[in-house]
């Protein structure tokens, strides 16, 4: 909530993916209790990787919702947390470009031209990862958070004259999901503790807001305890 008393997403619409649990759940739960109308989505409800799903949940999304205001991306199928290149199998590396890259770029490409056709400033947030910077044994995975971020830089540049930001959040270590957090793990994070879906959340508020996101666009922002500074990954460290 602003200083001043308002709900500082009072008046959107919310699109987000991911919404029955984690991370997705948490942001979507957030929006709501900073005023936004929100229509979460799953897997239960739209299968992402099939052909198709991901403009019908866009179309979806503007008919129950009569606009679309923000857009969360936070889909994502679960994964092992460890899983070499030559262990991943044909459709595990699909699935997982096909709900991360594909239907995030798909909904947001319609979506932002909903935005603009309907004059909207709206707002869109990837929840990317650390692994989209460096090889953690997740080749899949890593690949598909990498082109999300460049993805969500594209749509920035190309999304920013129409008043239309467009950014990303990167948690680190944030149980759940299938992230099972290895022994010893936490001692790698500076801050003494994992992160919490509320850790993100807080941080999706605040840069979806107009109050305090009025001008980031194009950014990936760290939520993560410092993780960062460790490749938590290797044994040497």
């Amino acid at each position: 909530m602003a200083q001043d008393g308002r709900l500082l997403l009072a008046g959107d619409t919310a699109l987000v993916t991911g919404a029955a649990g984690g991370i997705g759940r948490g942001i979507a739960q957030a929006l709501e209790g900073e005023g936004a109308k929100v229509l979460g989505s799953d897997r239960a409800d739209c299968d992402l990787a099939k052909p198709g799903a991901a403009r019908s949940l866009a179309e979806r999304a503007v008919r129950e919702l009569g606009k679309v205001t923000l857009f969360v991306h936070a889909a994502s199928p679960r994964r092992h947390e460890s899983q070499s290149a030559l262990a991943v199998t044909e459709s595990e590396w699909r699935e997982m470009l096909e709900i991360n890259l594909n239907a995030g770029f798909l909904i947001a490409q319609a979506l932002g031209q909903h935005m603009r056709k309907e004059r909207l400033r709206g707002r869109m947030l990837f929840v990317t990862s650390l692994h989209a910077e460096a090889p953690r044994n997740l080749p899949h995975y890593s690949a598909a958070k990498a082109g999300q971020t460049m993805v969500m830089k594209e749509l920035a540049r190309a999304l920013g004259p129409h008043g239309i930001r467009v950014n990303a959040v990167v948690p680190g270590a944030v149980p759940g999901g299938g992230f099972n957090a290895p022994a010893g793990m936490v001692e790698k994070i500076p801050l003494r503790r994992f992160g919490t879906p509320a850790d993100v959340a807080a941080m999706a508020v605040a840069v979806l807001s107009e109050r305090f996101g009025a001008y980031v666009t194009g950014a990936s922002i760290v939520v993560d305890g410092g993780i960062a500074l460790h490749n938590w990954i290797d044994p040497s460290e």
